[in-house]
């Protein structure tokens, strides 16, 4: 595994990262997850990522007791807050009422002291900017949470928040969670740049496309049994990842990552990682023999030319 620094921060967090998204606390039998988390331990990942609104809190206790019999110190735990958590009018959003509530109710269901990250997992236009802020600063004060994230902001947002916390000499937004792959590239006109220019670190998620990536969806073909796309009222089944076009192009994309001993999916972590403004590329993983697969997509260095066959495979 190899490692880099979170922005212009001093904190380190491992190429690959393990979430938590749609598995664990869900379809994901509970010891099978924590084999799967401890696996990606083992293999050297030391960033560990969740949030409140997974399975309603199922999930951070999962991830939590996975990694209560390893040291504290040796991993990176991140947890998000602002979707709603129950039918009141203030159990959503980035208020301070619910951003501290909800900080205080993830630390108990993890079993931890502190969160090295806690994102705001969207932005809320109904809270005012400075009181967000500034609760995530009070959190931070208190040692709760050692660095604030966002997910999901847009440039002009993370711009904004960060005007603020100098104003108001608040600790600055250090990380970004926004997606990012080979089909879906928006964050490369305004994000990346704007992270990189203000030493913001950035965790992707969705790296393999939900799964389009790994080449299981064929052209022309079934979806696979088991697959997220074909489970019962999937929105990727609908999707624009799902058009024909697409999923001929992921094909297409076969012989490069074989040019490398890759699989697709390898071949897709390397092209995200290929980017110095990326920290790490954030995976699900069911099984730990996916957690296998997927770390073998870190230190490989994609040639220039194989590079440019992948604009124009994909821009055809």
């Amino acid at each position: 595994m190899q490692f880099r620094h979170l922005g212009r921060s001093g904190i380190k967090l491992s190429e690959i990262s393990l979430g938590s998204w749609l598995t664990y606390g869900g379809y994901v039998e509970e010891q099978q997850a924590i084999e799967t988390i401890r696996r990606a331990y083992d293999l050297g990942i030391n960033s560990f990522d969740t949030a409140n609104a997974y399975e309603h809190g199922r999930a951070e206790e999962i991830v939590g007791k996975a990694l209560r019999d390893v040291p504290r110190s040796s991993y990176v735990l991140a947890t998000k807050a602002y979707w709603p958590m129950g039918e009141g009018p203030n159990d959503r959003g980035l208020s301070r009422k619910h951003l501290i509530e909800q900080c205080n109710a993830s630390l108990k269901r993890l079993g931890v002291e502190y969160v090295d990250i806690f994102y705001c997992h969207r932005y809320d236009k109904e809270t005012p900017l400075d009181e967000t802020l500034r609760a995530l600063d009070d959190l931070i004060r208190q040692g709760k949470v050692l660095y604030a994230g966002v997910s999901e902001w847009s440039a002009v947002q993370i711009d904004d928040a960060l005007h603020v916390a100098d104003r108001r000499n608040f600790d600055r937004i250090a990380v970004d969670q926004p997606h990012y792959n080979l089909l879906q590239r928006e964050i490369e006109e305004e994000i990346l740049p704007l992270c990189n220019r203000e030493g913001i670190g950035v965790v992707v998620f969705s790296p393999l496309a939900q799964g389009v990536l790994t080449g299981k969806y064929q052209p022309g073909e079934s979806l696979p049994r088991g697959s997220r796309a074909a489970a019962p009222g999937s929105s990727l089944a609908h999707s624009a990842l799902m058009q024909e076009s697409t999923l001929r192009k992921v094909q297409a994309l076969k012989p490069i990552a074989e040019g490398y001993g890759l699989t697709l999916s390898q071949l897709a972590l390397a092209w995200v990682l290929r980017r110095p403004e990326i920290t790490s590329a954030l995976i699900g993983a069911s099984r730990p023999e996916q957690v296998e697969e997927n770390v073998k997509g870190v230190g490989v260095q994609l040639s220039q030319g194989d590079l440019e066959s992948i604009e124009t495979l994909l821009s055809a």
